[in-house]
């Protein structure tokens, strides 16, 4: 469940966020919508470690958090 919380709170902040007035305060809600993406990538390493994916499962779903950060990353730099 906190995997799922994480993973539902990226495009909720972004969402909140592109709402806002300004840059500054979009920028704000992209940084926390990072760090919850980051919070899912330790979740998927835990999960992995744990046995409750394969190493097949996990590199695709590693593969595709590494995507989305590069994404939010940009997305971050732009607002600067």
């Amino acid at each position: 469940s906190q995997m799922r919380r994480a993973a539902y709170s990226v495009p909720s902040n972004l969402a909140e966020g592109a709402s806002r007035i300004n840059r500054k305060e979009y920028r704000h809600f992209v940084g926390i919508a990072r760090g919850s993406a980051a919070e899912l990538k330790y979740q998927l390493m835990l999960a992995k470690d744990l046995g409750y994916l394969d190493k097949e499962e996990y590199v695709r779903l590693k593969s595709d958090y590494d995507r989305i950060s590069q994404m939010l990353s940009a997305l971050a730099k732009s607002l600067t």
